[in-house]
């Protein structure tokens, strides 16, 4: 388990200290990438419509290469994912564990708590419970767990991190090729409405130009740029209204806030830029 010490571009704004606000959003996922893949374009709907955004990949992506070493590779993607938390005015937040080292367990879990408290979101977006791979369901459990803990005093973070109170809603992302583990389809409690920003979600994907060639020998996906913008076409088929989506199923209230307490849909309801089933 390691973090990844680099630095990040000048314009970009790294998280360095606490900080809270009504209109914060947590974006919480594993590797570089997922975010620009899953959850990029309601981020810069909700940057439009006045929150403030964090991108957090919790996996430093140290596995992701044919041809670089661990280190190598770990370096490149931090470089890349905080150029596109830069682009898309983002503040950025450094990775806590290697590749398939995120595990769900104390030590971990303290670790992350820290963060959620230094952020104090009132709103998470993350992986699905049910995603295809163990880095992705175990952020998930870590996330919502840190979240459940954020106001308990006599939960320790490490580092030593004040709990803070206010309510916080998680939303779980659409898993990878729409369908959990077992190949089964996931339908969405709420769509996004991302048309208007999808060309800048396209350059966000675009800045982890070393994925390109790990997906295609890893994975068989191809031309990533293109995937990415097919799962997005299929979610905006699946709203029956919207030509380009984003999907997310609601976790459950209890715990966290209110039963209405609903941020999503009240940022994006205005600019009817969202739509439940």
């Amino acid at each position: 388990m390691s973090s990844v010490s680099s630095t990040a571009p000048a314009e970009a704004s790294v998280s360095n200290g606490a900080h809270t606000g009504a209109r914060v959003v947590l974006a919480a996922v594993a590797h570089p990438d997922d975010i620009e893949f899953m959850l990029a374009g309601t981020l810069l709907e909700l940057k439009h419509a006045g929150w403030e955004i964090h991108f957090w990949n919790l996996a430093n992506g140290n596995c992701g290469s044919m041809e670089h070493s661990r280190e190598e590779i770990a370096a490149i993607r931090a470089r890349e994912a905080a150029a596109s938390a830069a682009l898309a005015g983002a503040t950025w937040h450094e990775p806590l564990f290697d590749d398939l080292g995120v595990f769900y367990d104390a030590p971990s879990l303290a670790k992350v708590a820290s963060v959620v408290r230094q952020v104090n979101p009132a709103m998470i977006l993350t992986h699905c419970p049910t995603d295809y791979m163990d880095d992705h369901q175990n952020v998930c459990r870590l996330i919502v767990t840190a979240a459940f803990s954020k106001g308990m005093p006599n939960f320790q973070a490490l580092p030593s991190t004040p709990a803070v109170s206010g309510s916080v809603r998680i939303y779980h992302a659409l898993p990878h090729g729409l369908r959990d583990g077992l190949g089964r389809p996931v339908i969405p409690d709420v769509y996004v409405d991302i048309g208007d920003v999808l060309e800048t979600k396209r350059a966000l994907l675009a800045c982890h130009d070393s994925q390109k060639k790990w997906l295609d020998a890893s994975q068989g996906m191809g031309a990533y740029l293109e995937e990415m913008l097919r799962l997005c076409g299929e979610m905006g088929k699946l709203s029956g209204r919207f030509d380009h989506a984003e999907g997310f199923l609601r976790h459950s209230h209890l715990g966290f806030c209110p039963a209405d307490h609903d941020p999503l849909v009240g940022a994006l309801a205005t600019s009817e830029k969202v739509t439940e089933p």
